[in-house]
């Protein structure tokens, strides 16, 4: 198979098209969501128990563990949440951002693929975008990002290759970092770390897991570690949010990088029994539903 610099743009390519659907989805919620998701985030922190499950509502609802943080960091410095109730509404964020890749595993990989009605999906939403009224045109933009996001997936399946021997140097490289335990498990974690921070959403980190595993790139334990790796990732967007704001609000963002951080480390350890569990508590079927949902599960369970 000959696999150039166009197949690998393709890629890029792909990977930016779900970006921008993923962006476009979270923004567009966090406006139907307005100041009433403010008041819940306000309302709800007065105890440690109801702040972690308000983290876990509003990112499950706007779709973005960044949006969330940013928006407690800011709550903190403005003197509207104190640090332990920032704290539990960050753990909350942290399974509340797992929904995301239920929606790829079990919509965007499997038998039933949502990617077949992201095109329909997009053509019903057009005449919302040019509404005169706002609210319709945000309803709009949230289907279309919706749509784009399922499309892009499709395209990064199809721009990447099964065939992994074919590719000179990638392939090469891949293979003698994969499948080495504990090792593997370490450099998979930085790069999960690494491509999360610079594509600022773990949400397309974890699509990148997804369809690498499927493949047959890399093992379910790398996948896994790679997943912790992209928990470690996203706490850069907080604690950039907190440069320049008040000891507290630096706080917040400190303390949700120690927990990511520390987790991750402490489950590289313990990968083959986490790996057992998670593929106990998995259903079963075909070979990429298993391997999806297994990974699926492997996030939401490290964040619970």
């Amino acid at each position: 198979m000959d696999y150039g610099i166009f197949d690998v743009l393709k890629l890029i390519g792909s990977l930016g098209v779900f970006l921008y659907g993923m962006k476009l989805m979270s923004e567009s919620l966090q406006k139907l969501a307005g100041n009433k998701m403010r008041q819940i985030l306000t309302a709800m922190t007065s105890n440690r128990v109801t702040g972690v499950l308000t983290g876990l509502f509003i990112t499950a609802l706007i779709q973005s563990s960044s949006a969330t943080t940013v928006m407690v960091v800011s709550f903190v410095n403005a003197g509207l949440l104190d640090l332990v109730g920032s704290i539990g509404v960050i753990l909350g964020a942290n399974v509340g951002t797992t929904i995301t890749s239920w929606l790829v595993a079990v919509l965007g990989l499997g038998k039933f693929s949502m990617s077949d009605l992201a095109l329909p999906i997009i053509g019903c939403s057009l005449p919302l975008l040019f509404s005169q009224k706002r609210s319709r045109k945000t309803w709009g933009e949230m289907f279309v990002g919706f749509g784009l996001l399922f499309l892009a997936l499709r395209f990064l399946q199809e721009s990447m290759p099964t065939d992994l021997h074919t590719l000179p140097g990638v392939g090469e490289f891949i293979q003698k970092i994969s499948f080495l335990g504990f090792r593997s498990w370490m450099i998979f974690l930085l790069i999960g770390a690494g491509l999360t921070t610079i594509f600022q959403s773990s949400s397309a980190t974890v699509a990148l897991t997804l369809v690498m595993c499927s493949k047959g790139w890399i093992g379910y334990e790398d996948a896994a570690a790679m997943i912790m790796g992209e928990n470690i990732g996203t706490t850069i967007t907080a604690l950039l949010a907190s440069i320049g704001q008040s000891k507290n609000a630096k706080r917040t963002a400190i303390a949700h990088s120690i927990f990511n951080i520390s987790g991750s480390i402490v489950f590289v350890f313990i990968i083959p029994l986490f790996a057992k569990f998670v593929q106990f508590i998995s259903p079963k079927g075909n070979e990429v539903d298993v391997i999806s949902r297994q990974i699926a599960n492997a996030h939401t369970s490290f964040n619970v």
